[in-house]
């Protein structure tokens, strides 16, 4: 255990990260946010690396991506979440190599026997059948518009996308469609696809947020290692509201202690650059999230970890983490408060969410049999 772990170990025991075994050597990881792989919950047996003595774990190689291709059987996901403004969306991707240490996604790729740790940066899925499925699922017989959100679990414009193009592909279909899609994105690669999105917006089908939750360019980097930095996310929302599309910030998360001091700064930067709304979520921490990111506070903010964990848990009933509806994303008590009502201070003084954007589902056409197999009679 190094120095820092050690004297906070020592300060702390209820709070250290028990996960040595997990840990991947720093020059192997070199570029990610996550230094536990810890095997998933869901898996019969735990693996854990040790040294043996003969000095073999010199020898392996650093984390590289890898991405697999999935044939997936339907690509809208539904969902019924009472404090959610979305009832499906699209997720072209499993896992993100953008590598965010507080992604409330990580848990996620425990289903596929893999790590929410590095695995969840480094070993990606793809669904390059992701457009032809949405196709056929907005062609069948009875199908209702409304929002498609995408981006809300793993980013539609993380790294991978430069190859694949699965996110241009099925914005492709939505503008064919007349569907309208809400798009929340920490890339500025989405600015790729301002011809479709332009033309999307001339007909009141699209909005996009760039998530941002530091101007810290230092912070930014240890946090979020592959995501665009915060001047290249900003110059996003310049770029698309230029253009006529309808955009947003999201300070998702907002992190007591450590990005909380950002609130008015942030938001003012982004209405100089043409964001017309805000919004934000406290950080969560659901399962393996929270050793996760309390691991990497050790490492990289070790002075603000005991301010950082005892605001979080003032906030969340004294856990890490609350997942009742209403206050997972808003956290309660005096500090969730005063997060909320200074947020909500400095929007209205920006002038931003004088008026929330409704998109438009009055113009919906429907694909023709997009590979919907068609009747005998």
């Amino acid at each position: 255990m190094n120095t820092v772990l050690q004297r906070v170990s020592e300060a702390d025991p209820d709070d250290i990260v028990q996960a040595e075994t997990a840990r991947v050597a720093e020059d192997r990881r070199r570029g990610r946010a996550a230094a536990l792989n810890k095997s998933g919950r869901h898996e019969p047996v735990s693996l854990e690396s040790f040294d043996d003595g003969w000095d073999s774990l010199d020898d392996l190689p650093p984390l590289k991506t890898e991405v697999q291709e999935e044939r997936a059987r339907t690509i809208i996901t539904r969902n019924d979440s009472p404090d959610l403004s979305f009832d499906r969306s699209i997720n072209p991707y499993r896992g993100c190599e953008h590598g965010c240490i507080y992604c409330f996604a990580r848990p996620t790729h425990a289903y596929m026997g893999l790590s929410p740790g590095l695995d969840f940066e480094t070993r990606l899925f793809a669904k390059p059948n992701a457009a032809a499925l949405l196709e056929r699922e907005l062609s069948k017989p009875g199908y209702v518009p409304r929002v498609i959100a995408i981006g809300t679990n793993t980013d539609p414009y993380q790294p991978l996308e430069r190859s694949y193009g699965l996110m241009r592909e099925i914005l492709d279909v939505l503008d064919r469609s007349s569907h309208p899609v809400a798009i929340v994105t920490k890339s500025a690669l989405v600015t790729r696809d301002i011809d479709i999105l332009s033309k999307m917006a001339e007909r009141n089908l699209v909005k996009v947020a760039l998530s941002v939750t530091t101007l810290d360019k230092k912070l930014c980097r240890a946090m979020e290692p592959r995501a665009s930095a915060p001047h290249k996310r900003l110059n996003a929302i310049r770029v698309l509201s230029n253009a006529g599309i309808p955009t947003s910030v999201m300070m998702s998360p907002i992190i007591p202690a450590l990005t909380d001091s950002e609130i008015e700064t942030l938001l003012a930067t982004a209405a100089d650059h043409g964001a017309q709304e805000a919004s934000f979520i406290l950080l969560r921490l659901p399962l393996e999230v929270s050793e996760l990111f309390r691991d990497w506070l050790l490492r990289a903010r070790p002075d603000r970890y005991r301010h950082v964990m005892s605001l979080i848990r003032s906030m969340r009933g004294g856990k890490d983490y609350d997942a009742r509806w209403g206050e997972r994303m808003r956290g309660r008590g005096p500090y969730a408060d005063q997060i909320a009502k200074r947020f909500s201070l400095a929007a209205r003084r920006l002038g931003l969410n004088l008026r929330r954007k409704k998109l438009n589902t009055a113009d919906f056409v429907q694909p023709q049999k997009g590979g919907v197999q068609l009747d005998l009679f």
